[in-house]
């Protein structure tokens, strides 16, 4: 059975968990201020998207994303899951056990991407920044609460485009998300982010 972990990788190519130990360079800082403003013009993203955790599990289904605070993760059985994320609450329900939880927006790493404005310093810190061939890779944790985990965003360089990202949560679980087909831009019908279903009874537009 597929791991309940809530979207998390295994990327031997991170840079590892730790605080930076030095200020960024002015490359750094120019490639933060740049990732910070692509985040912010991200209002709604429509994916497929492939997950696979730790132990080598994978799973895969279609990703709705809309800022501020919205996510919809919808697995494709026999994966009997499902992701939200609405209100400051991430919800997952695994319908084959019959069980829901809920963890605050606030505690979760995702909440740094899913915030009304993204802010790469202050409350968040980057602790790794990392570049390949038409690729950057940015690490981030909560200042106040790093021990929440961190989240790595990995992007296609020139253009800049999300394409991955990785939550490594608080007792060290990897998660790995990998979007394809992403399309941009337009409104979702807003029950998306309202309704907890059985991944198997509904699969919204």
């Amino acid at each position: 059975m597929i791991s309940r972990r809530i979207l998390l990788l295994s990327a031997a190519e991170l840079l590892p968990f730790t605080a930076r130990a030095e200020p960024p360079s002015p490359r750094d800082q120019a490639d933060i201020a740049r990732i910070e403003t692509y985040l912010n013009s991200l209002k709604t993203l429509k994916a497929h998207f492939i997950q696979a955790t730790g132990d080598g599990q994978i799973s895969e289904g279609t990703a709705w994303l809309q800022r501020p605070g919205k996510m919809r993760f919808q697995y494709t059985p026999p994966a009997p899951f499902l992701l939200i994320a609405a209100h400051g609450v991430l919800t997952f329900n695994d319908s084959a056990l019959q069980q829901t939880s809920n963890i605050p927006l606030s505690r979760t790493p995702l909440g740094i991407l899913l915030a009304d404005n993204v802010t790469l310093s202050g409350a968040v810190t980057v602790t790794a920044i990392q570049r390949l061939p038409g690729q950057i890779q940015l690490t981030l944790v909560r200042t106040e609460s790093p021990g929440d985990g961190s989240l790595t965003l990995i992007f296609a360089d020139n253009p800049l485009a999300l394409k991955q990202w990785t939550v490594i949560d608080a007792q060290r679980r990897e998660t790995h998300v990998t979007l394809y087909n992403v399309q941009l831009g337009g409104s979702f019908d807003q029950q998306l982010f309202e309704q907890i279903s059985p991944p198997a009874a509904r699969n919204p537009d």
